[in-house]
């Protein structure tokens, strides 16, 4: 007779009730009957409707509204104050992460909660209270425009809000890597003899970097298309503080329908462009932890 062995046998029993808990949800085809019809109905079918308004407008038109100086100064800004505000969320997330996960202090659960508040609040009401703030009646703007460095309805004030409305995306991304990092890997490089400077660049920072290059692909994608912080703070003058997403609401406003769709088509393609990246950085970073 054959035998058959403990883990045979125990391999036996757990398949069951695999498959019983992945059958916890409707059948395979109505799920993803569900989920695609979903889908099509809140993001493919309003995309699509956008790609089939563009094809209405031919080629040299679109260029045309695609590319106009007002347009050109529009992109320069938004990507730019966008790149900036992701680095900075880059330096500064990082540290918010590690001092939330390495150190204990009174106070920490609140400033762990304290991090989620963008996430939370409205976007208007963060433009109209870092406007207050950061003009000249505000105490932080008041004494910067005495410094020479004036904030409110500048580039700078763009960046000021797009690192606030970024950062929670860099310090929730990076946070849960830092609490999974095995602590002897540290232990032993210092009984290595490694300096602070080499056990963060030769040790910890290689097992971040993929969360980390993830969350500033993903504030950057968030800066992109902020309208509702920005707008108060940035002063709205063309070819200086006009952020593209206000560019199109103005299109809008002026019933130019064309340029406020070749607009967003350019902001579209932008925005594809970034969730390739982002899914691409986040395969390369679950290959790195498993291997």
């Amino acid at each position: 007779m054959q035998r058959v062995s403990a883990p045979s046998v125990w391999l036996g029993r757990l398949r069951p009730r695999r498959a019983a808990a992945a059958r916890v949800l409707p059948g395979f085809g109505l799920s993803l009957g569900v989920t695609l019809s979903y889908l099509a109905l809140v993001v493919l079918i309003p995309l699509t409707a956008l790609v089939a308004r563009t094809f209405t407008l031919s080629w040299p038109r679109f260029v045309a509204l695609a590319t106009s100086p007002r347009a050109i100064a529009s992109y320069q800004l938004t990507i730019g104050t966008s790149a900036l505000a992701a680095l900075i969320n880059a330096v500064f997330g990082l540290l918010v992460a590690w001092v939330l996960v390495r150190y204990r202090f009174p106070g920490r659960r609140v400033i762990d909660a304290i991090v989620d508040l963008p996430f939370a609040l409205p976007t208007a009401v963060a433009g109209i209270t870092l406007t207050s703030l950061y003009s000249t009646t505000g105490w932080p703007g008041r004494i910067l425009a005495e410094w020479g460095i004036p904030v409110a309805f500048t580039p700078l004030g763009i960046v000021v809000a797009l690192v606030f409305i970024g950062l929670p995306f860099v310090v929730r991304t990076v946070q849960p890597v830092l609490q999974d990092l095995d602590p002897e890997m540290e232990e032993a490089a210092v009984s290595l003899g490694a300096s602070r400077a080499q056990l963060f660049l030769r040790v910890i920072l290689p097992t971040i970097l993929p969360a980390l290059t993830t969350g500033v692909a993903l504030a950057f994608a968030r800066a992109l298309g902020e309208y509702g912080s920005v707008v108060f703070i940035s002063g709205n003058l063309p070819l200086k503080t006009e952020i593209t997403t206000l560019l199109i609401m103005t299109r809008l406003e002026q019933y130019d329908y064309a340029g406020a769709t070749a607009l967003a088509t350019v902001m579209l393609t932008m925005s594809l462009v970034l969730l390739l990246t982002i899914n691409l950085l986040q395969s390369w970073g679950r290959a790195r932890h498993a291997g």
